[in-house]
């Protein structure tokens, strides 16, 4: 069921205190923690507590957290010192995302080109 935790799911294992992660922020719907395979000297995983299996269900679902991700990833950035940054929502395989629970990755640290990927 959308929203509830998922067992097989490794970013709910990480909600849950299962599986660690370094956390640089915790909010009452949202962690941010470092990528462990950083493609930027900044990068910074923000998920839902909540799962959904990516941002659009997110934002459909439940509105409201999928503003407090975007909130949390501007924190993450200005807790960074990253003034310049990127944010990035995946949305299925073919465009690189490998853990269906909806995060976005704050990137910065080093010139990003446009257009991306």
């Amino acid at each position: 069921m959308a929203g509830e935790p998922q067992a097989d799911c490794l970013f709910c294992k990480i909600v849950a205190g299962e599986v660690p992660a370094t956390v640089v922020r915790e909010t009452e719907t949202t962690v941010a923690f470092r990528d462990i395979n950083p493609q930027a000297p900044t990068h910074v995983l923000v998920i839902p507590k909540v799962h959904h299996p990516d941002a659009a269900a997110l934002a459909a679902a439940e509105p409201a957290i999928a503003a407090d991700v975007l909130r949390e990833a501007g924190e993450v950035a200005a807790e960074e010192k990253q003034d310049s940054y990127r944010i990035v929502f995946n949305t299925g395989s073919g465009a690189g995302q490998t853990v269906f629970h909806a995060h976005a990755h704050v990137l910065g640290g080093r010139g990003l080109q446009w257009p991306p990927g």
